[in-house]
């Protein structure tokens, strides 16, 4: 404890720092601007980066989180300041994300009495944050952050508000930074017991056609290593979640590559006849299960998970476990060293099962009927990931995509490799999110290249955050793949609704002439960008925008006829999905 009195804000920044914080995302205002004086105070330590919108904030506190595994930290001042980062803490829910946001906040004698930017943000946002704290006391801010850290990256991660009243943050005391917390019945961690992993080898000795059903909480977790090996010595395929995406090796034999509404149709053709489904650090979510009832009806589930409240919440398992998936699996690949389960690893003992998955492979590959009088959006994803190979990038690039068609066709034809090198919005389905994304991933990875492939509509929602690209000098770059739509909309319209087009044409008047004019947009926050639409100029194209030492907008005219395939409509089965 220090015999140093210092001001509430002092006390907060000063706490930031000892949790390991290097840089927070913040945007300044009347009840948040002690705090802002003193992280000026602490420039040395800590980096503030300035977006354009509270929003835009909170999602490169996203983007800076999920690609370095630490917590992301954004800050906004009370009522509409706060408010604009209730989108970013419901997706943070959704997706599992360690986030804290810290909010000024009214004086606490005028809380309640509809004082000026006064908003009850801890009572707005109760339901879509993990913990939230207003304080009430100075005396509180150093047992709040430390609880506040614990809490956000313990168990399933997850997003904390801390508000703030500005009398809190310039009221002097004598901090104690080791203050305990008081955190009773909270405990996030578990290990699964050998008996209840026995119990799983046991289901796998039994298995004819397992599978693998592995999600986000692989990669929260840490546990691609081990999964690879779990997967290879007992020669069991994996298909993966959009947020599972790079938890295991997409060029690996065993991976089916993504299940689910716009998965593979091999993938979701295993999951559908597999005998055995193991599913690690996954939530059943309606976009992977499609029709509930229907989903892997033919077998046996085994459900690990951190989060004890998602066991059998939506899907009931014949295992359900309560454990970190890593140990988990870490335990089971030392059992599986031992004499009494050899068997589980001899070769070709599902040599039918993978000559019907190999089967499905080869008749029901991901394709798509290319053209040469236009760029289709997949074309483009396809030459980027190849360009990125041959140029031996690919392990030092960051994907993060807005929400929409081309959120889907990234996921589809971009392959991941490893862990954290792909970030978009799963569970709340933000648009908007891809710029702002990756510029806290480049805040977090100076080195590598980010790149937020992007649709127009999606784009168009944060697009000021251009402004802290270069003023920030983050030389993200952006593939926009331009239909002029709202394409996932369209798609549904299409398929679901005779093509009535419903306020879906996001371009202006009858000629149908690119709008808005992205590169004039881009050029005015002095960003370097370029507009193509003949298919022979994409690569140049690819190559100026990867070459270039700053933010680049790279505009990529696409039709707007083209649909992500294949696709399980809502609420269908496998035997509904539609391939062409």
């Amino acid at each position: 404890m220090t015999a140093k009195p210092m001001i509430g804000a002092d006390i907060l920044v000063e706490s930031l720092v000892r949790h390991g914080v290097e840089v927070v995302f913040a945007y300044p205002g009347g009840a948040s601007m002690p705090i802002h004086q003193a992280l000026t105070r602490y420039r040395q330590k800590i980096r503030t980066v300035l977006p354009r919108h509270e929003q835009g904030g909170g999602f490169m506190a996203h983007g800076y989180a999920r690609s370095i595994g630490r917590v992301g930290v954004c800050m906004a001042t009370s009522g509409p300041g706060a408010t604009n980062f209730v989108t970013c803490l419901a997706d943070a829910k959704m997706d599992s994300v360690p986030v804290i946001a810290i909010t000024g906040q009214v004086s606490t004698p005028v809380i309640g009495t509809d004082a000026f930017q006064e908003t009850p943000i801890v009572e707005t946002c109760r339901a879509i944050t993990k913990h939230h704290y207003l304080i009430q006391r100075t005396e509180d801010i150093t047992r709040i952050m430390n609880e506040a850290f614990h809490v956000a990256t313990t168990g399933r991660p997850g997003p904390i508000i801390i508000d703030v009243p500005k009398d809190v943050q310039l009221k002097s005391v004598v901090p104690d930074f080791d203050a305990p917390m008081n955190l009773p019945g909270y405990r996030p961690y578990r290990r699964a017991t050998r008996a209840e992993l026995q119990r799983v080898l046991e289901a796998i000795r039994k298995s004819r056609k397992p599978i693998i059903y592995g999600g986000g909480g692989l990669v929260l977790s840490g546990a691609s290593a081990v999964l690879r090996e779990f997967a290879t010595r007992c020669s069991i395929p994996v298909a993966l979640t959009v947020h599972g995406l790079g938890a295991f090796p997409a060029d690996h034999y065993l991976c089916l590559h993504m299940l689910g509404m716009h998965g593979t149709v091999y993938a979701n053709y295993a999951i559908n006849e597999a005998d055995l489904l193991l599913a690690l650090g996954v939530r059943f979510d309606d976009r992977v299960t499609g029709k509930l009832s229907e989903f892997a009806k033919h077998g046996r589930i085994v459900h690990i998970d951190i989060d004890p409240s998602e066991l059998n919440k939506n899907k009931v398992a014949d295992v359900a476990i309560f454990g970190d998936v890593k140990d988990a699996l870490i335990d089971l690949n030392s059992m599986l060293s031992e004499p009494e389960n050899a068997d589980l690893t001899s070769g070709g003992r599902y040599a039918e099962w993978f000559a019907q998955i190999d089967e499905w492979r080869e008749k029901e590959p991901l394709t798509y009927e290319d053209r040469d009088d236009a760029i289709l959006p997949q074309y483009a994803i396809q030459r980027l990931h190849q360009i990125l190979k041959q140029r031996g990038r690919l392990e030092q690039t960051i994907i993060t995509t807005g929400v929409g068609q081309h959120q889907m066709w990234a996921a589809q034809y971009f392959p991941f490799n490893q862990p954290r090198h792909w970030i978009t919005s799963g569970g709340l389905g933000t648009m908007g999110f891809g710029l702002p994304a990756a510029l806290g991933a480049q805040v977090a990875h100076p080195l590598k290249t980010v790149i937020d492939i992007d649709g127009d509509g999606s784009f168009l929602m944060n697009i000021q955050e251009l402004a802290c690209a270069h003023t920030e000098k983050l030389p993200v770059k952006i593939l926009l793949l331009n239909n002029q739509h709202l394409g996932m909309v369209v798609q549904w319209e299409d398929r679901f609704f005779e093509g009535n087009r419903a306020h879906t044409y996001l371009g202006a008047g009858l000629d149908r002439e690119p709008y808005p004019d992205f590169v004039t947009i881009a050029r005015g926050f002095k960003v370097a960008a370029r507009q193509i639409h003949e298919k022979a100029d994409l690569d140049s194209a690819l190559e100026e925008m990867l070459d270039a030492q700053e933010p680049y907008l790279l505009d990529v005219l696409v039709p707007y006829q083209e649909h992500v395939l294949p696709m399980i409509p809502s609420g269908m089965t496998v035997r509904d999905i539609i391939k062409r």
